[in-house]
């Protein structure tokens, strides 16, 4: 009786571990992944259309841009202190940028900062992305979320973010 259910053991195990091979072989992988909810808040979304509407046609808004992808990290660091610095804004990114439309240049980027915003690690993440902004020299715009925005009100905080200033004007 025990040689029986040894016999079915190993064929047991045998007939996994060749399912197993065969699901390799077969460039099977499991992908554990689900549809999101969207790309973004309903929020996110009504500021879009006034941002757009703010901008102009000379810019054109894209959403969700990773910081990695407007910021490279510096040559001459060691290769652990530029992985450090790449994981520190890989997963980061701008709820919007704002482009010239001619030629895709980014002419600045956009924070809508909501209730989320107030704890200790929004705030952290918040100065990082200050930060890099102003290394990189790229003017950033904070807009507190709310129900309601006003065109103009957007557009000269648009202006203000992204016109440059005389030398000792200020």
């Amino acid at each position: 009786m025990a040689w029986i259910l040894l016999i079915v053991l190993i064929v047991a195990i045998a007939l996994f571990v060749l399912a197993a091979l065969q699901k390799k072989q077969s460039g099977t992988i499991d992908l554990p992944y689900s549809p999101s909810k969207g790309l973004l808040s309903a929020a996110e979304r009504s500021f879009l259309g006034v941002l757009d509407q703010a901008v102009g046609s000379q810019h054109r808004v894209f959403a969700k841009v990773r910081v990695a992808d407007l910021a490279t990290v510096n040559s001459g660091l060691s290769q652990s202190a530029r992985q450090g610095a790449l994981n520190r804004i890989a997963s980061k990114h701008f709820d919007f940028v704002v482009c010239r439309t001619g030629d895709l240049s980014v002419v600045c980027a956009v924070e809508l900062d909501d209730a989320s915003h107030g704890s200790k690690r929004a705030k952290a993440r918040d100065a990082l992305v200050a930060g890099v902004c102003r290394r990189i020299s790229l003017p950033l715009m904070q807009i507190p979320a709310k129900s309601a925005y006003v065109v103009s009100e957007v557009r000269d905080q648009f202006l203000a973010a992204t016109t440059p200033t005389e030398p000792g004007s200020q």
